[in-house]
């Protein structure tokens, strides 16, 4: 495994960082194609033997109990200091006023609540699930900066937004004297390649690590177009991410199938190593319900993909609007 440091900071990420969203009781929430914790752990404890020391999660995650699973398993899997926790603030949490968004009252009680599901003392990076409008950014950068002083969080991210908010956090961070995030996780793969039109320059210019979801859009881009899966005909908010330029994605997921005959490897591993080989990113998020997810995963770490190969998966995108915010 090869690790990378998150941008400008001195954390330093797995090149592959395990995402947790997978891991969850199937009852609570509602993502009903989440493993239970029993069926959860062997792939935590795989992650780690193959060399996976960076978690991500959120406190929505199945109403919190991905936190509780991942924390069980890393407490009895793994020395604290040897792994990088992750994980999220801004989704609703209990009904009624405050129970959601990125106010200081929301944020400094969902710290507290992932730290306990969590076990832990501290979260490595605590993230912006998304950006709230609704909320002064100086109120939400100012509570960000105390958990951090607080040693409840070592560094904070950002997840989707537009390019311009993500500006105004920085601005809001340094005219207040306040933390300011250090990576920026978004929709990224390469049916969707929009951030690179103003968030990755951004990113680059700022020395901003990018840690992208989805960057095998939903296992669009690991199977023939047309098949489904029990979590493809689940997931609901996965269902409304690639209603677009159908044609266009299409043709791009006919030349990784291509490009992977070829090479004598699965699909996963030609599209997690052209995300791995784009400029801004620092370490992709998988998922992974079967060990062969893991293992793709692992492998596309060393798989370097020629100039002509990336030209050639890349040359048929179109523009697509933004989706995922």
């Amino acid at each position: 495994m090869r690790y990378e440091r998150l941008g400008n900071s001195g954390l330093e990420v797995s090149a592959i960082i395990l995402g947790c969203m997978s891991y969850g009781d199937p009852a609570r929430g509602n993502h009903e194609w989440t493993l239970p914790e029993e069926e959860s752990r062997p792939f935590i404890r795989r992650a780690l033997e193959e060399g996976i020391t960076t978690f991500d999660t959120a406190n929505v995650y199945s109403d919190g109990s991905s936190e509780e699973i991942v924390g069980r398993a890393l407490g009895e899997f793994a020395k604290r200091e040897d792994v990088v926790i992750a994980t999220k603030v801004h989704g609703r949490m209990r009904p009624g006023a405050n129970g959601a968004g990125l106010s200081r009252v929301h944020i400094m009680e969902q710290i507290d609540a992932s730290l306990r599901r969590l076990g832990t003392d501290y979260v490595d990076l605590y993230q912006i699930h998304r950006y709230d409008p609704l909320v002064p950014i100086e109120e939400t950068m100012e509570a960000l900066h105390d958990v951090v002083k607080a040693g409840k969080a070592r560094y904070i991210g950002a997840s989707s937004m537009y390019a311009y908010q993500f500006v105004q956090a920085q601005y809001a961070a340094d005219a207040g004297g306040w933390t300011r995030f250090v990576s920026m996780q978004d929709h990224y793969n390469l049916i969707n390649r929009e951030e690179e039109r103003e968030m990755y320059r951004f990113c680059i210019d700022e020395g901003i690590g990018v840690i992208p979801w989805s960057p095998l859009a939903r296992g669009r881009l690991t199977r023939d177009w047309d098949a489904e899966t029990s979590r493809s005909k689940t997931d609901q908010f996965g269902s409304t991410l690639y209603q677009q330029a159908e044609d266009a994605d299409r043709k791009i997921a006919v030349v990784v199938a291509s490009v992977a005959e070829r090479r004598g490897v699965p699909r996963a591993q030609v599209a997690l190593a052209w995300v791995m080989q784009q400029p801004a990113i620092t370490a992709p998020i998988i998922g992974a319900t079967k060990m062969s997810h893991l293992e793709d995963a692992v492998a596309a770490v060393e798989l370097h993909l020629t100039d002509d190969e990336l030209a050639e998966l890349s040359a048929p995108y179109v523009p697509h609007a933004l989706v995922g915010f």
